[in-house]
């Protein structure tokens, strides 16, 4: 079973800026991780978890339209380790982070970003975000 790892998170005025880290293991081989959607999603108490940002094994990326110019995810295949960049920081992004890893279709992500659709997840990371 895939592990993730989350780091990165902490509190930050805002227009701050954030860097979020997942590092993924327990692959079969290492090179299985280009074959799993990675994404990251967020939640705050009494809400349902929603999706930030997501990014395919051809670096095809997705972003919610409450995070899009000011977030930014990448993925490093040779470190099996994915990011979540963010900048101009909001007291709305403030939520616990969860990284995610889908690997039933080969790398690729669904259209929609819904956390049913992913089956490992890290255990979060607190991002506060004061005004």
């Amino acid at each position: 079973q895939v592990q993730l790892v989350e780091s990165g998170g902490g509190s930050v005025q805002a227009g701050g800026s954030l860097r979020l880290s997942c590092a993924a293991s327990g692959f079969s081989h290492d090179s299985n991780y280009r074959l799993y959607c990675m994404a990251w999603f967020r939640q705050t108490p009494g809400k349902e978890r929603e999706g930030v940002a997501a990014i395919s094994r051809f670096g095809d990326t997705k972003y919610a339209d409450s995070v899009k110019g000011r977030f930014t995810i990448s993925r490093d295949n040779t470190k099996n380790t994915f990011y979540l960049q963010m900048n101009g920081l909001k007291p709305e992004d403030t939520a616990m982070y969860y990284c995610a890893a889908d690997g039933t279709r080969s790398g690729l992500c669904y259209t929609l970003l819904r956390d049913t659709d992913f089956d490992d997840w890290g255990q979060g990371t607190q991002v506060s975000v004061s005004s």
